[in-house]
């Protein structure tokens, strides 16, 4: 990657915290010396259950998904088209380590890796950082409380529209059997809602 995309890609983390609440010049330097810009290929994982789960992820551009596996079937848990932090399911307070989820980039992604131990750096030396992380925390609680309503909405129609309602980024990016897993239907039933629909608009 080009020296000058990776300062492209960390200067996008650097806005985003920097929208969030402004910044110090030392929080600045911190973040520029420590973090690792990094290009994924489309389908390849980012993390898996095999790997040290040590970071969190900005994503700048592409399409992520996370899952996890049970009796070998892939469940699709969330989708990023990016501008967003992404990362594998860690318990609070606890050392890193492996995590049942993987993270799989759905396009060609970029992504900016941050490491736990950064953030609790940053937490101790920048009084910035708590405000910051705190509003990302609010973010990540209301898209988390939005997966759980729509999970309970019975109908298999309305889940769909309502993914579509809640996430304005094309999901015909989207494999249908990645996002027929993500909303509790089999792919036939999501193949035949998405064709219905558009039997309407003719």
């Amino acid at each position: 990657m080009l020296e000058s995309r990776k300062a492209f890609l960390v200067n996008a983390v650097l806005n985003y915290f920097s929208q969030l609440h402004p910044i110090t010049s030392g929080f600045i330097q911190k973040i520029e010396e420590n973090v690792e810009p990094i290009l994924i290929m489309k389908n390849k994982h980012i993390l898996s259950p095999i790997d040290n789960n040590n970071s969190i992820f900005f994503v700048v551009s592409g399409l992520v998904r996370g899952f996890i596996k049970d009796e070998r079937k892939e469940i699709t848990t969330w989708i990023s088209a990016g501008n967003e932090f992404v990362g594998a399911i860690q318990y609070p307070g606890t050392s890193p380590k492996p995590s049942i989820e993987y993270l799989q980039a759905l396009a060609n992604s970029e992504l900016v890796a941050i490491p736990y131990l950064l953030i609790n750096e940053l937490y101790a030396d920048y009084q910035e950082t708590n405000i910051i992380w705190r509003k990302i925390l609010e973010i990540q609680y209301h898209a988390a409380s939005e997966r759980s309503m729509l999970a309970r909405i019975p109908s298999a129609e309305r889940r769909y529209e309502k993914f579509k309602e809640l996430n304005p980024f094309d999901i015909s990016m989207v494999p249908l059997r990645y996002l027929a897993t993500y909303l509790g239907m089999r792919l036939e039933t999501l193949s035949r809602i998405r064709s219905k629909l558009v039997r309407r608009l003719i």
